[in-house]
């Protein structure tokens, strides 16, 4: 029988266990080895089952063991001790509390997913585990954060292939009572809400979860509640699910209802307000036209409340590809938004204006969100160097007359939470060297260059660490295979060939990601008879280790997973390469460390980072990997290899599918297989073992979250402090005052007649050239430009590369022509053909950078001719 209701009931902890409450609720547990410990403790049969979740671990314990427990003074010492280590990590000064004055006293970081732990599955890949270390990094480092998400009632999917291998998906339901979440609470005792209104006098109501990530609150709004009807309801229902309509108010809920979340959150909590807003991704961009609508609510008008807004505002882009990016038709957009839906005071033709594509190519009957993020945010940026520069090509139409290396988009490369990645077991070796506190500083916090206590690690040591590692990762697989087997409908006589399944002593390669084609999970296969040989080498075996999800409308990447499941399920290889469906935080805990080798084979430059090979490293596991997203910018012989890629323009993609395949299987046969097997002296694989000692040494102080957060604070989060607070409303009319008067006016700026001091075109390295240049500046005045010279090597064509802007001084007042004079030096400070131009830029001390209003004036035809552009 079915029941026609069902109950959360939660166990009645007896007084001296209430701390276990506190200790579940707030999921420090998820990275902290002592309390997950003193949960194993409780009842290790049912922490097993339930897999690791003290919440769901509580809600099963016998009221015996509860008992015996209470009255067991060893373990209310160890209680006693974890619950005091908690209090003292949420309340205590960290390394923000140390830093200069001028911080933010808070910042909201926005995202449509959140990878916090495997039992709260809230996040589809690297997206949602790149903001879940964010956060966790975030907490280790005291600052004050504020997550806002979305809680879905079906997560993502859950994975499991039919009998022929296509990739099946479920979509089990979540109670939110069952997870480590509790609801935002008013006063009275009743739950907090938000709303928004919907076309036709409809409204979505929604509730806040709140999940306790060490010091950072991390809001969580739930559409399913009461109020709602049906169709409202399912707005949360699962992620990156459903139609367009769907998914536009999902950003909404996500971006509008989450800023009133925080403003919910801050008034019931006295939490500061956040002065700081960041978005990760597009999918939260609605949040700028929230706080532009509070600032018309308070009486400014929409252009100076976007520069208030803009000043505080960090936009991270994540794609590097257009396809990548959401975008809505212009009218479904109207229709969610002016006097009969939401934001009613704004005029929709200026929300619509924010996401238009009005770059050449663009589709002006679309709303591009990562567009929309880039105007309402003052800083932006890409997450690693190569990205940066991929997203300043991509978005550079909205800066036109720039060079691509001028468009406002800096990076900050991702990095990852240690103590979530590491294994216990490689940080017992890191804590044996260095002592534990030394040890969590190190990974949590980082600052340092080089990890140099590595060297001191004895050989021996390292190789029984990789060994039992990888044995202990052969043992998951087995496991994890024989379940899935019998969900594809085998029974346990056909399954006698599992406990074959790959070798303790066998190089273990890992591969596991998402399943977007870009990714290339089937490029191994691309010669598969070579492959074969790989695996079945005599003397130099490998074994392979897959896992994946496809995107559920995606039948293209469910077609790639067939593939490979389909070649793993052939008995010649079954025992040396698998495919493990289901793949999440859980199973990735298990493989990165369990790997020798982390493969990564993108499409370059699409990968716009690629986080899962730090976690591999942080592990001592080398990385084989395109020079794409961050191993192209930290790559070293010493430490992984670099596949070659056939990345030139003219390239057919079957073509250049089968050059990098090839390479990839030269590299596995003459580099990689042997290096692993060649033993030294002391029958060790010394050079090996020399990679894993540099991996650690050199890359694990550069992969942290640590790292990486105090990069946004330094780099973003304070800059956008003090713009919020320099843009009070009289400095944000005065801003916007300005710049409608700069663009009203640019038209009529030029650059005239332009002279210098060299007698011919060749001079001297060293030599100091003047330069004397009339321009035009209509309606403006000095103050409201600068006027530059821009010089630096020249190409064939001409074109200015490595370029060094310096500014010119005006002299005297303007002409009967009303043209002003400029004058300056130009140093010759590079060999080789040389050249210079003239620009000239808008400029205010609010700008956050020259090219923010995407204009620029050079020299006319006419102006070049005779000026002596160029000297070589």
């Amino acid at each position: 029988m079915k029941a026609i209701r069902r109950f959360t009931v939660r166990p009645v902890l007896p007084e001296p266990l209430r701390p276990l409450s506190d200790l579940a609720r707030n999921l420090r547990w998820s990275w902290h080895a002592e309390t997950r410990e003193l949960f194993q403790s409780v009842d290790p049969e049912r922490w097993a089952a339930a897999e690791g979740d003290p919440v769901r671990l509580l809600g099963g314990v016998r009221p015996g063991r509860l008992a015996e427990l209470a009255g067991d003074r060893r373990f209310l010492r160890r209680l006693t001790a974890v619950a005091d280590d908690l209090n003292d990590y949420v309340t205590g000064e960290r390394w923000y509390q140390h830093q200069d004055d001028g911080l933010p006293a808070a910042v909201a970081y926005f995202s449509p997913e959140f990878g916090i732990t495997a039992a709260l599955p809230q996040y589809s890949g690297g997206l949602g585990i790149l903001a879940g270390d964010h956060l966790k990094a975030a907490s280790d480092l005291g600052v004050p954060l504020i997550g806002v998400g979305l809680l879905y009632r079906h997560g993502y999917f859950r994975q499991t292939l039919s009998r022929d291998g296509w990739q099946q998906e479920h979509y089990p339901v979540l109670d939110p009572h069952e997870l480590p979440v509790s609801l935002l609470k008013e006063a009275d005792g009743g739950p907090a809400r938000v709303s928004l209104a919907l076309p036709g006098g409809r409204e979505l109501h929604a509730r806040i979860w709140l999940a306790q990530v060490g010091r950072v609150p991390l809001l969580m709004l739930d559409s399913d509640v009461e109020e709602n009807d049906l169709g409202e309801r399912g707005v949360t229902d699962r992620l990156y699910g459903g139609g367009s309509e769907h998914r536009l108010l999902q950003e909404m809920l996500l971006g509008i209802g989450g800023v009133r979340a925080v403003r919910t959150y801050c008034r019931l909590t006295g939490h500061p307000e956040p002065e700081v807003f960041h978005t990760n991704e597009g999918h939260a961009g609605f949040l700028g036209l929230e706080r532009i609508a509070e600032l018309c609510e308070g009486g400014l008008d929409f252009d100076p409340a976007l520069e208030a807004v803009r000043g505080g505002t960090v936009f991270t882009t994540h794609t590097p590809v257009p396809a990548g990016i959401d975008r809505f038709d212009r009218e479904l957009v109207a229709r969610h938004f002016g006097p009969d839906a939401e934001l009613p005071r704004i005029d929709v033709q200026r929300i619509l204006a924010l996401g238009m594509e009005t770059y050449p190519g663009g589709e002006p009957n679309l709303f591009n969100m990562a567009v929309m993020g880039l105007r309402l945010a003052q800083r932006a940026n890409g997450v690693s160097l190569l990205h940066g520069q991929v997203s300043r090509e991509m978005f550079a139409g909205l800066w036109p007359g720039f060079d691509a290396t001028e468009v406002p988009i800096t990076s900050v490369t991702n990095g990852v939470h240690a103590p979530t990645w590491v294994a216990p077991e490689v940080l017992g070796l890191g804590t044996r060297q260095i002592g534990p506190q030394r040890a969590e500083d190190a990974l949590s916090v980082g600052g340092s260059e080089r990890w140099d206590p590595v060297a001191d690690i004895p050989d021996q040591e390292i190789w029984e660490l990789r060994r039992t590692l990888r044995e202990q990762l052969v043992l998951e697989v087995r496991e994890r295979l024989r379940v899935a087997w019998r969900q594809r409908g085998a029974g346990n006589a056909e399954l006698g060939w599992i406990d074959g399944v790959l070798d303790p002593d066998v190089l273990t390669i890992g591969f596991a990601r998402r399943v977007p084609s870009y990714k290339r999970l089937t490029l191994m296969l691309r010669d598969r008879d070579r492959l074969m040989e790989l695996l079945l080498h005599p003397e130099r075996p490998i074994q392979i280790v897959v896992a994946g999800k496809a995107h559920p409308a995606d039948d293209g990447g469910k077609r790639l997973v067939q593939e490979l499941v389909r070649f793993a399920d052939d008995p010649r290889v079954r025992h040396r390469i698998v495919f493990l469906p289901d793949y999440g935080m859980a199973m990735a805990q298990r493989l990165y460390p369990g790997c020798d080798v982390w493969l990564n084979n993108p499409l370059r430059p699409l990968e716009a980072c690629g986080t899962s090979g730090m976690k591999a490293a942080l592990n001592g596991c080398l990385n084989l990997s395109v020079l794409d997203g961050w191993w192209d910018e930290w790559f070293q012989p010493d430490f992984g290899w670099a596949v070659p890629t056939a990345d030139g323009v003219g390239t057919d993609p079957d073509r250049r599918d089968d050059i990098e395949a090839a390479a990839l299987y030269d590299l596995m046969e003459q580099r990689v297989t042997p290096r692993f097997y060649e033993q030294g002296r002391g029958g060790l694989p010394d050079r090996w073992i020399d990679m894993v000692r540099q991996t650690l040494t050199l890359l694990g102080p550069k992969v942290l979250a640590g790292r990486m957060v105090r990069e946004y604070v330094d780099r973003l989060y304070a800059p956008a402090a003090l713009s919020h607070r320099a843009l009070t409303p009289d400095t944000a009319r005065e801003l916007a005052a300005w710049k409608a008067r700069v663009r009203t006016a640019w038209p009529s700026v030029t650059v005239g007649h332009v002279e210098t001091t060299a007698p011919t075109a060749t001079a001297e390295l060293g030599t100091t050239v003047g330069l004397r240049v009339r321009v035009g500046l209509g309606d403006l005045e000095p103050d409201d430009v600068e006027v530059q010279a821009v010089s630096g090597r020249v190409d064939e064509e001409d074109r200015i590369t490595d370029a060094t802007a310096v500014p010119l001084k005006p002299t005297g007042a303007p002409d009967l022509e009303g043209r002003r004079l400029y004058e300056g030096p130009l140093c010759l400070d590079r060999t080789g053909p040389y050249g210079y131009t003239i620009r000239i830029l808008p400029a205010h001390r609010l700008l956050a950078a020259g090219a923010e209003l995407g204009l620029v004036t050079v020299p006319s035809e006419e102006a070049v001719q005779g000026a002596g552009v160029l000297l070589r």
